[in-house]
């Protein structure tokens, strides 16, 4: 019996992003093999021994660890690896670290998987996902960063706590950068079909003009707060990244805020950005160019500044 070919996933980077990653993967049968590859190559085997050990509890998955040779022909290249964010710092402060990380990564793992998708997690995951993009070759649309998949969902579960209701219900999208510059699109949020404004009114009762301040901003702070208390995060950002990996490998044609490269949508061009874009077994199929208001293209644009005045300072 000719045994079908599985779905090949490698994970570049055993920190804690990467290997909850690969947990996640494992517990949502996502991968039939996951290859995790680290420059401390005993701490990319220990992962890989201390998963594999749960295999009887999960779908079948081959988990392993290697060098960038075992990536090979992999569907999807998950790069966590990188510089992360430490007390104190922004996204966009550790660009100057990262970048030779990549510069060392993304050609080794584009020889052995030429024709696999890339999708960028390392900050800042804008710049760094265009700069996999120019390094690989590849067309834009397999070149994709995590951008503000988290962010929406910490946006939803914050609305959800001050609206009392289940987060899958509330429909809405944080978009640009992901990073101090994003951006809550309150014209495209909606609970059931009812406006944040119109909830609040008719349902809500207890609310006021400041939600629309505070919440956001609590959502920008996330992940400063998190890295505060204990140095990092992990959890939240493995389960976005598995549902990105969810949605590439079954085809979904889910509409994800993965950072795109914008071509003339909103009036930007050669920057990526988070947008609502259509992911399916291409990447990013399809950029959504939706209605903004006024105000949040504004911000869009200046978002977008923001990252291509840190590509120039990068010499990018």
């Amino acid at each position: 019996m000719i045994k079908e070919k599985g779905t090949k996933v490698s994970i570049i980077g055993a920190g804690f992003v990467g290997s909850t990653t690969a947990y996640a993967l494992m517990l949502n049968g996502l991968a039939s093999e996951i290859v995790i590859v680290d420059i401390n190559k005993e701490k990319a085997e220990a992962e890989a021994m201390d998963l594999s050990h749960g295999a009887a509890f999960v779908k079948a998955v081959d988990v392993k660890a290697g060098g960038y040779e075992d990536t090979k022909d992999s569907d999807i290249i998950i790069i966590t690896a990188g510089i992360g964010q430490k007390p104190g710092e922004s996204r966009l402060d550790i660009i100057n670290k990262n970048i030779p990380i990549f510069k060392s990564i993304v050609p080794e793992v584009v020889k052995y998987s030429p024709n696999g998708i890339l999708l960028v997690v390392s900050n800042p995951v804008d710049i760094l996902t265009y700069i996999a993009y120019k390094i690989s070759g590849l067309p834009a649309n397999r070149v994709i960063g995590s951008g503000t998949v988290l962010d929406t969902s910490r946006f939803k579960y914050m609305l959800s706590e001050h609206f009392e209701i289940d987060a899958r219900n509330i429909h809405t999208y944080i978009i640009g950068e992901h990073g101090d510059s994003e951006i809550a699109a309150w014209s495209l949020t909606n609970i059931a079909g009812v406006s944040a404004d119109e909830y609040c009114s008719r349902m809500c009762k207890k609310c006021n003009g400041s939600f629309k301040e505070t919440i956001p901003d609590k959502v920008k702070d996330a992940a400063y707060e998190i890295i505060n208390k204990k140095g990092y995060t992990n959890y939240a950002v493995g389960l976005a990244i598995s549902r990105i990996v969810e949605a590439i490998i079954r085809d979904e044609d889910s509409i994800l805020t993965v950072s795109s490269l914008l071509n003339g949508e909103y009036g930007l061009d050669d920057v990526y950005l988070a947008i609502p874009t259509i992911v399916n077994r291409e990447g990013a199929k399809q950029i959504l160019e939706v209605s903004l208001e006024e105000k949040e293209s504004d911000k869009l644009k200046a978002s977008a500044e923001i990252i291509k005045k840190h590509l120039k300072e990068a010499g990018i």
